[in-house]
Parts: structure tokens; sequence; C-alpha cells
């Protein structure tokens, strides 16, 4: 199995968390998005993985680079770095790592996270990962026949043709024929609203005689901005609470405080005369005094003291000394309130 994970996009929504880190490497319950996205995809697979290729831009830079090839060691495939210098769609993004497009493949965007109880059937021609949503205006959408296969793909339909939106993980049987589809778009100038769209190859792979078939997942979960951030690491940390992993680093320090589960305590955290938690992580190196934080992520090497913190980002470097609600306080910055 091969994994491609597109990425190279810059995270606008995300700013300031993105302006110092791409957004698949913000942190979710002390592991990068796009860590626990490949791992949970490794997880519902039938066979090893063999290759992880993601798609970034240069700018990413070189231990950006490092950190992946890490992660897809770290399920037991080689890492692979493709780039993606112009912003021209989905289906441009993935040909961008057209050497991995081969065999058996998987292809998840970095952007999105899940909760599944299957083994994926690698049998079938293709599996398009879908989610029941109440507007499915701003995604890709299936339509299904009465046999459950896949019908029709309609990116951001205006008037309703289905409920079923695409999540952005998607099983291609046949990789190098996923290729050929893609190349077909940009040799032909094939676009839908300025980009080439990946929702236009699935079509003409279906028209072909393609079956696809939709595979649901339990819950989906967004990192889009600051707010979806926030409350997908409290579901997180509920699926790990869940399946009754470790949560705090042995070498975590806790002094006179009450830690309110499910908490992340990273490598070498503080906390003191602190109230931390439910639904907190709390990166490395990282400490909080004096203070109250609740259902928020609280980065690597951060000063948290006497603050009362709710539904809050705070990056990396930050230091928040005063009383804050709601915040999304960006790397290396520094508020007193």
């Amino acid at each position: 199995m091969k994994i491609i994970v597109p990425m190279a996009g810059m995270g606008k929504r995300m700013r300031p968390h993105t302006l110092t880190v791409p957004k698949p490497l913000i942190p979710i319950a002390g592991k990068p998005i796009v860590h626990r996205l490949v791992e949970d995809i490794a997880k519902v697979c039938d066979e090893p993985v063999e290759e992880v290729a993601f798609i970034i831009g240069r700018s990413f830079g070189k231990d950006v680079e490092q950190d992946l090839i890490r992660i897809a060691e770290s399920v037991g495939g080689k890492g692979t770095i493709h780039y993606q210098d112009e912003a021209l769609g989905t289906a441009h993004a993935i040909l961008c790592a057209q050497s991995a497009l081969d065999g058996h493949v998987v292809v998840a965007f970095a952007d999105t996270l899940f909760k599944a109880d299957f083994t994926l059937d690698t049998s079938v021609d293709g599996t398009i990962w879908v989610q029941r949503v109440d507007d499915p205006k701003p995604f890709g959408v299936v339509k299904l026949d009465d046999q459950g296969q896949i019908t029709d793909f309609v990116e951001k339909p205006q008037e309703f043709v289905s409920d079923l939106a695409i999540i952005g993980i998607y099983y291609f049987k046949d990789g190098e024929y996923l290729r050929r589809e893609l190349q077909y778009l940009l040799d032909n100038n094939i676009m839908d609203k300025g980009e080439y769209q990946l929702t236009n190859a699935l079509e003409n792979m279906k028209n072909k005689g393609t079956q696809f078939v939709p595979g649901r997942v339990t819950e989906w979960l967004d990192c889009g901005n600051k707010d979806a951030t926030v409350y997908t690491n409290q579901r997180y940390l509920e699926f790990l609470q869940e399946r009754g992993e470790k949560l705090t680093a042995a070498s975590a320090q806790v002094t006179n405080s009450v830690i309110i589960e499910p908490v992340y305590l990273g490598e070498n955290v503080t906390i003191t005369n602190s109230v931390v938690g439910p639904h907190v992580s709390v990166g490395a190196g990282s400490s909080i005094t004096g203070s109250v934080v609740a259902n928020s992520i609280v980065q690597q090497s951060a000063t948290v003291e006497h603050a009362n913190v709710a539904g809050s980002m705070i990056g990396s470097h930050a230091t928040l000394s005063g009383k804050s609600l709601d915040l999304s306080v960006g790397d290396y910055n520094t508020m007193r309130l």
C-alpha cells in the first residue's frame, strides 16, 4: 500500500499558527495532524505501508521534510517528498507525486482526521470515504444507486443533490490508472472552478466502468481553522482515553494542581498551582502556573501564567500572562492581559 498526502496549502485560515509551521504539523494530542492521519490510515489497511509520499511547498524547509520522513518510517514505510509549486487543484496536487502512483494507493488530504472501525477492502476498484453533513454546499459530494455504489461526483453543489460529503480520503486499486486519468485532465486543460479537480477524474473513471463504493467513517474531524482544530483535539483525546493509551509523559511534573482527564502532557511539562482540563494538550517543555486551562492546545515550550484559558490555541514559545478566553496566540508571541 502507498499513501499519498497532499499538504502544500498555505493554511491561511489557521494563521497565525501557520506562519512558522505548516498546518498539518500542528499537534493534536501531542502528535502532528499529519502523523495522526497516517497512523489512522495504516490501521485500517489490510496490508503493509510501502511508501508515504508527501506533497509539500518548497518553502516548508528541510527540517519539516525530515519530520515527514520520520512519520512515514513510524508506520513501516519509506517517506518521499514531492513539491507542488503552484496551487492548481486537487488533481494537480496528487499528480505531483506521480512516481508513487502505482499499485494500491490511498490518497489522504492532510486537513482531516477520522474515527473508523472497519478494515479497508482492497479488492474493490475504489473507495471514497464519505460522511453525511447538514450543509453539503462547501464539499464535493457523491450520489448512490440502490446497490450502494457511487453514480455521480459533484463538486460543491449549490443545489441539493446529496448530503454525502467526500471527506478527502480515497482508495484506488490501480494507482497507474489514476495517474493516467489525472494526466488527461492536465493535457486537455479540463478545469472546474479554475482548478484541476480530482472529482473530474473520478467521474471519468466511473464512466469507463470503474466501480466506486462509499467508505463510511464513524466520525469526521476537520482541522481547517482554530475552533475546528480545538474541537478535534477534544475528540481525539477522548478516542485515546477510550483506547487506554497513556497521555502523560513520565517526565511531566504536576505540583499542587488538579488534572481533569482527558489531558495530554508532553515531555518535561510543568504544571504548578493550576487546574488543567478537560480536553487540554500541552506540548513538550511548556509550563502552566497559577492558571485554569480547559479545552485548549498549548504547543511546545510555551508559558501560561495567571491566566484563565478556554477554547484556545497557544503557539510554541508563546508567553501568556494575565487573563484570557478563546484565544488564538501564534508562535513566539507574548501577551499580558
